[in-house]
C-alpha cells in the first residue's frame, strides 16, 4: 500500500434508509470508485444489520477508528435519523480526529463547518416530506 494513501473501511447498508434503496454490491461499486477518486485506500465494507434502525456495526466502525483512517459510507442518509444519535457519532468521530465521507453525496466530516454542513442537508432531507408542494401553485 502507498504510505501517502489513507485507509478506509467502507460501510453500507442491508436494508432500506430514508426511503433510498440500492443493492450493497452497487453501494461497494460507489464506494471504490469514490475511494480511487480520492487517493483512498478502500478497506471491504462492513454492512449493517438488517433490523431496523440498527447502528450497531456503524458504532463498531467508529470504536475500530484507531485502526484505520476513516470511514467511506455509501450515503449520509446511512446514518441514524435521530439527531441526537448521529449528531454523537459524528462528534465521536471528529473528537477522534479522524474523518467520514459520504460516497453518493461526495461529502466529508471532517471539522465542525463540514459537521455543521452535513447536518444541515440532513434537516432539508428529514423536513421534505412534510412539504406540500401542491399548495404553493
Amino acid at each position: 500500500m502507498d504510505k501517502e494513501k489513507k485507509a478506509f473501511r467502507g460501510y453500507i447498508s442491508s436494508r432500506s434508509f430514508m426511503g433510498e434503496r440500492a443493492p450493497q454490491h452497487v453501494q461497494n461499486i460507489i464506494i471504490r470508485d469514490y475511494c480511487n477518486k480520492k487517493n483512498i485506500h478502500y478497506l471491504l465494507s462492513a454492512t449493517e444489520y438488517a433490523m431496523e434502525n440498527s447502528t450497531l456495526i456503524l458504532k463498531q466502525l467508529v470504536n475500530d477508528l484507531h485502526l484505520v483512517d476513516g470511514i467511506v459510507a455509501y450515503s449520509a442518509f446511512q446514518m441514524p435519523e435521530d439527531d441526537t444519535e448521529r449528531q454523537n457519532i459524528f462528534g465521536k468521530i471528529l473528537s477522534l480526529n479522524k474523518e467520514i465521507h459520504f460516497a453518493v453525496e461526495g461529502l466529508s466530516l471532517h471539522n465542525n463547518d463540514t459537521f455543521h454542513q452535513i447536518e444541515s442537508i440532513w434537516q432539508v432531507k428529514k423536513t421534505i416530506p412534510d412539504c406540500n408542494f401542491l399548495q404553493m401553485a
